[in-house]
């Protein structure tokens, strides 16, 4: 028995006409019987192509406001019939039911309307129902009737299509039911995400995957799912891998903590800052990120809180780096980065990210509220005698903002607006300050008075103990050890000022 199967017959209600054209005429001109409903049938009839309208098959008219169109059994019995079971060919001659070999439809766009800022009543009224029953009736029912359940499809279906000179193939209309359900599943998790408050439920779905070159290693598969274009513009480079992504996700969280500052400048590795500078011009700003870590900079990814003019991009054409990342570039600028055949160079757009963070876990996932929390000048709580000036106030919140995007146990020593130094992803806070203050000495920068974050209490009083010795005056962290009167003690007794800010930032 052939699985190839002729098309007779078609049920076409679709929301966006974009792209419809072709495959009308392509029906009609194979003599295919065209039942519609609303503006799809008006639009059909312009193209002068004969049209039925769903009414005539139900006897019955659009009702509601046009909520109730397609829900009939005769249009359902039309579609989920199965064509060679002979009692379901005599249930459709007794009640007159017309076959329906094919059904096009594309439903309301309830993402793209609530993202609008629309009202909630006209959000509800784009939750589609008769379009999302006769997708999954079609697909269900895959072996005798074909789905094109979205516009992303219509090229697909009129490739089949036309090969199979107006039919299609079983393994082709399971490929398209395929894709229906996953319309479906989608468009029924957007809904569900919109109501929901208080379900203790994870539902998130993609439907724009992307295969990446490999994963985290090249014996690993890799894939992206989300909407890169959203935001960014690549302007120039090779394809992005999944080590990429995970750096420019970090890179892009960190800067967004000096969107509103003068221009700063980061270079990051391995997902953590190495070099951080805020300036008067981008050009000092790079250069003095670089200066906190030359040697990890390379490869590096760079990123700008503003547009990278020509005098930045000629110094930042001297190194090696992956990827350059900025809101804008001057045209000069583009010209010169463009130089490196495989240099990636992103604009980034104006965006919030999800307030959400997932990641795997076992055989789940874990969800937790985005880290929004920015230690501010009016969070800091004194906890010594000694206090510190507006510089070195300053100092510390920029210290605290790379701390709380670098991973834990971490220390960053900061001093001028300048990343120093930090110490990362340490199994001992006293480990983290130490790997810091010998990187600072090896880049052959002076600790005096320079200040110190740290992403967690301190337990015992050894790191500003530490610090102490190294130079450091200041110190922000965020309290709460059962022993901070210890940390304390020492800070009164050596003349170090030291804030707490109340708010933990590890970063795992």
């Amino acid at each position: 028995m052939t699985t190839l199967k002729s098309i007779h017959s078609a049920l076409v209600s679709v929301f966006y006409k974009d792209g419809l054209e072709p495959i009308v005429k392509a029906l009609h001109a194979n003599g295919v019987t065209i039942y519609s409903t609303g503006g799809t049938e008006t639009f059909i009839k312009n193209l002068g192509i004969p049209v039925v309208a769903v009414e005539h098959i139900t006897d019955f008219p659009e009702i509601l406001g046009g909520r109730v169109k397609t829900l009939h059994p005769k249009i359902f019995g039309g579609i989920l019939n199965r064509q060679n079971n002979h009692q379901d060919g005599i249930e459709m001659q007794q009640h007159n039911i017309p076959q329906i070999d094919l059904v096009i439809v594309d439903l309301y766009p309830f993402e793209k309307t609530v993202a609008s800022g629309a009202s909630e009543q006209d959000i509800v009224e784009k939750i589609d129902i008769g379009g999302i029953s006769l997708l999954r009736a079609a697909a269900k029912n895959f072996e005798d009737t074909v789905i094109v359940p979205s516009v992303a499809e219509y090229d697909l279906f009129l490739k089949y299509y036309l090969e199979n000179n107006g039919g299609t193939t079983l393994e082709q209309r399971k490929v398209l039911a395929a894709k229906a359900f996953q319309v479906s599943s989608h468009y029924d998790t957007a809904i569900f995400n919109y109501f929901n408050e208080n379900e203790t439920v994870f539902k998130q779905s993609f439907s724009n995957g992307k295969t990446l070159r490999y994963g985290e290693n090249p014996h690993q598969k890799g894939f992206f799912f989300g909407d890169f274009e959203k935001i960014f513009t690549q302007l120039h480079g090779k394809e992005l891998s999944y080590n990429n992504l995970l750096d420019i996700d970090a890179a892009v969280n960190l800067i967004l903590e000096f969107k509103e500052n003068l221009p700063t400048f980061a270079i990051l590795k391995h997902n953590n800052a190495c070099g951080l500078a805020t300036r008067n011009t981008m050009k000092q700003a790079y250069l003095d990120a670089l200066a906190g870590d030359p040697t990890s900079a390379f490869g590096g990814i760079l990123i700008a809180n503003n547009a990278i003019d020509v005098e930045t991009a000629q110094e930042i054409n001297h190194l090696f780096c992956e990827v350059v990342i900025a809101p804008a570039f001057t045209d000069e600028a583009l010209e010169i980065l463009k130089e490196k055949k495989n240099r990636i160079i992103l604009t980034l757009h104006d965006v919030q990210l999800p307030q959400q963070q997932v990641r795997t876990c076992l055989n789940g996932v874990l969800v937790q509220d985005r880290n929004s929390v920015t230690d501010t000048q009016e969070n800091l709580k004194l906890v010594t005698k000694k206090t510190a000036t507006q510089t070195e106030i300053d100092d510390l919140l920029f210290a605290s903002k790379i701390c709380k995007n670098t991973k834990s146990n971490t220390i960053v020593l900061a001093k001028n607006n300048q990343l120093i130094a930090s110490g990362t992803g340490q199994t001992s806070r006293v480990d983290a300050l130490k790997q810091a203050i010998e990187k600072a000495h090896s880049f052959g920068f002076n600790l005096k008075n320079a200040v110190m974050a740290s992403d967690a209490f301190f337990p015992f009083p050894d790191c500003v103990e530490i610090a102490h010795n190294a130079g450091i005056t200041v110190v922000i962290q965020p309290g709460g050890s059962i022993k901070d009167e210890l940390s304390i003690a020492y800070c009164n007794h050596n003349n170090i000022a030291m804030f707490f800010t109340g708010t933990r930032h590890f970063k795992h």
